[in-house]
């Protein structure tokens, strides 16, 4: 029992908040997050977006594919491009039966909070992370995040290219099995990541990128883009099932300025650096910029030279604050396009194209290389992708490319703490 007479008054103070309140942040460094599955958040152009009547007391169920595994998780909500802030009153996650499908299994369903509280105001412009949740989350399954809003902020932020269903259906139906005859869109709404509560040691690749990683040309619900394969791949070895792949690529992006998504560049901080447990980071980055140069009236040598020029600069900026972060950075090579029913690339641009892959590969820049380039081109025209690895629009791979990128990465570039074979 305490001496009152003998321990000063502010003494007794902080041991009664010791004791009485629990230590939020000493619970959090024990333990170890990874990034298991992420998006890269934008501002959804109007023909993608849900309208305010959809959004208005609406429930929002999503499928997400995690990589690796863990016993408890916590989830980031998104209004980095809202306006005016996104209200959310009640979150859960659950085990989804299907990726396919709104059905969730009802007995993995957990409620998420923000600070012991329901529901959360999340100011314009911002990121939130949920309280962490004791959940079962098994390496490659497919989770639902459901969410209930009382109205949409005035922009929304999401991700257009999800390759993966999602369900609104009006009213609060967050713990219901299933969301019978809800509204369906591929696309994901105000959802950027989810982290696990990993063993010490694991880590996240970071892949930014752009259509390509973010996977047009796949299969919707099917989980089948490289980074897919990749973290399949890392999940089937012993000393590389540590290993978590996250997915930041936006379609249309560029290295230099702002297409559907914000550049590369400005996406350093929020998308690579910020990911919990990031280690590695894949750059696979900068067809748009050679492609736009393409589409251009007219552009002279010294355009085309400006372009390299700026690109391999561009590089260098990446690899200079992941670095500064103790993040390795691979370098990937751009594939062809040559073809391109969108680009209609000539001479000048596949020169192009090739003078930044000699970059790129030419040691002292990246930390390793993965030449996808070389995986995906058609030996016979190197300047085209390979007949069957070819979506059919000759810029992007199909879901045999898309297997044979990722099954063309040395999982070796990966050191784990774990022992290898």
């Amino acid at each position: 029992m305490l001496n009152r007479k003998a321990v000063p008054g502010f003494v007794i103070l902080f041991l009664f908040a010791s004791l009485s309140a629990p230590d939020v942040r000493a619970n959090d460094s024990q333990r170890w997050w990874v990034g298991s599955w992420a998006t890269s958040p934008q501002l959804v152009e109007p023909n993608n977006a849900l309208s305010a009547g959809d959004l208005r007391d609406a429930t929002l169920r999503q499928i997400v594919h995690l990589s690796i595994g863990g016993n408890e998780v916590r989830v980031r909500l998104s209004n980095r491009f809202g306006s005016t802030p996104l209200i959310v009153t009640a979150l859960d996650i659950a085990r989804a039966v299907s990726p396919g499908s709104s059905k969730i299994v009802l007995s993995t369903a957990k409620v998420l909070t923000f600070s012991g509280s329901p529901d959360i105001a999340i100011p314009p412009h911002a990121d939130y992370l949920s309280d962490p949740v004791s959940f079962p989350a098994d390496a490659l399954s497919d989770v639902a995040i459901t969410m209930h809003l009382d109205a949409s902020p005035e922009d929304e932020t999401g991700h257009p290219g999800s390759r993966a269903t999602s369900y609104a259906s009006h009213g609060n139906q967050v713990s219901a099995r299933e969301l019978a005859g809800a509204k369906t869109v591929d696309h994901w709404y105000f959802v950027a990541g989810i982290d696990v509560a990993a063993a010490p040691g694991s880590a996240a690749i970071v892949v930014l990128g752009d259509s390509t990683t973010d996977g047009h040309g796949a299969t919707t619900n099917g989980n089948d883009r490289w980074t897919d394969v990749l973290a399949s791949r890392l999940q089937a070895q012993p000393w590389t099932d540590n290993i978590a792949v996250l997915n930041q690529g936006i379609g249309g992006n560029h290295l230099l300025t702002d297409g559907l998504g914000p550049n590369a560049l400005s996406r350093i901080d929020h998308d690579v650096i910020a990911q919990p447990g990031v280690r590695y980071l894949i750059v696979f980055e900068g067809i748009n910029d050679v492609g736009m140069l393409a589409r251009a009236p007219t552009s002279s040598p010294q355009d085309h030279n400006t372009l390299v020029q700026r690109m391999t600069a561009a590089y260098q900026q990446i690899i200079v604050r992941a670095h500064s972060s103790g993040i390795q950075v691979i370098g990937a090579t751009l594939t062809p396009f040559v073809g391109s029913d969108y680009y209609h690339p000539g001479p000048a641009n596949e020169a192009d194209r090739q003078a930044v892959n000699e970059w790129i590969r030419t040691p002292g820049h990246f930390d390793a290389v993965i030449d996808f380039d070389k995986i995906a081109r058609d030996p016979g025209h190197p300047e085209r992708f390979l007949p069957a690895f070819d979506c059919g629009d000759h810029l992007h791979p199909s879901p045999s490319g898309y297997a044979a990128m990722a099954q063309g990465i040395p999982l070796t570039l990966f050191a784990s703490s774990r022992a290898k074979p």
